[in-house]
């Protein structure tokens, strides 16, 4: 499948504080909050929505291909990418900014604050998809929409609809920067949808629908889906042929919480690609989420897909299904 993964470009800038962010926290003075955390380290490390997911796309054997708006200091993130196996011809860099910046500071129990810097990723909504068709390029099979600009998102939304392509939609961090019509408008027209539980919520609080639906309602199309990752208790599947609930694959240790859900979707839609069962898609992502928890950052886990079939198999039977991964 000719995977087009539209989204954030990033550098993360990742930060460990050694006590817990709830200590600190007075209810009664939210008006007027003011915090400084002193931490115990800070590390640079490549993210971003869409390459995150790419990534891991790359890693179980994919060439993901990056749509997306980036600075002038991103040609060695492109190399690595490049050396991945991600195509990233579609990264266009934007003259005199830098790429976007994403910066988190995490506590003893995985809380996190954050902040995040567009920088490229403003101009994201001059890059549109119409451009696949005036460069010669294969149309894809399946474009990603992820937090990106909010104009970039309800364009590709539009271009997509106009254009007939098939898109997954992820408004995740962005569902606060949507309007419910710009939500309503994504959700209708996805082939699939991918958010957490928080973020479910806040989309049928902002525009009175569920989701689970529309993937649910008879004669759906049987491709169709809606997945809610639920941190440690796993993701929940929502499709026409029923609801399937996947639990967690046990981390061997916890390092890093960021860039989890971004393994998950590159997991997922793995499996998704190869036309594998509900299951064993959400098996495939919450292993790959797992393997990312065990690294620092959202590009520092790695594997062969031998290895990941050979640690999938440890917790799950697959019949023989994951076969597809590791035949030459």
């Amino acid at each position: 499948m000719n995977i087009l993964l539209t989204g954030s470009v990033a550098f993360d800038y990742l930060m460990t504080f050694p006590g817990y962010f709830r200590d600190h926290i007075l209810p009664d003075h939210l008006d007027k909050i003011s915090l400084s955390f002193l931490v115990d380290s800070m590390v640079r490390l490549r993210g971003g929505v869409a390459p995150n997911i790419a990534y891991t796309l790359a890693l179980l054997g994919g060439r993901p291909r990056l749509w997306a708006t980036v600075g002038e200091d991103f040609e060695d993130y492109r190399r690595w990418l490049d050396e991945k196996g991600v195509d990233t011809s579609g990264a266009q860099v934007i003259p005199g900014e830098y790429t976007a910046s994403f910066f988190a500071n995490t506590d003893r129990s995985n809380a996190q604050i954050a902040s995040f810097y567009p920088g490229a990723m403003a101009h994201a909504g001059q890059l549109s998809l119409s451009a696949l068709d005036g460069e010669g390029q294969a149309r894809p099979d399946l474009v990603m929409i992820s937090p990106n600009d909010p104009y970039a998102m309800n364009r590709y939304v539009v271009e997509c609809q106009n254009m007939g392509l098939p898109y997954v939609y992820d408004p995740s961090q962005q569902i606060v920067r949507l309007t419910a019509e710009d939500l309503h408008n994504g959700i209708e027209g996805a082939l699939g949808i991918l958010v957490n539980d928080y973020e479910y919520a806040l989309i049928q609080k902002a525009t009175g629908i569920d989701p689970a639906e529309k993937a649910c309602q008879p004669g759906a199309d049987p491709r169709a889906f809606l997945a809610v990752t639920q941190g440690k208790d796993g993701v929940i599947i929502y499709t026409a042929e029923g609801t399937f609930s996947v639990p967690v694959v046990p981390p061997t240790r916890i390092v890093d919480p960021t860039g989890v859900g971004d393994a998950f979707r590159g997991g997922f839609l793995t499996g998704y690609d190869h036309h594998l069962d509900w299951e064993t898609c959400g098996r495939m992502g919450v292993l790959a989420a797992t393997y990312c928890l065990e690294q620092r950052g959202p590009q520092g886990h790695a594997y062969t897909p031998a290895e990941f079939v050979a640690r999938f198999r440890l917790h799950f039977d697959d019949q023989g299904k994951l076969d597809v991964m590791i035949k030459g």
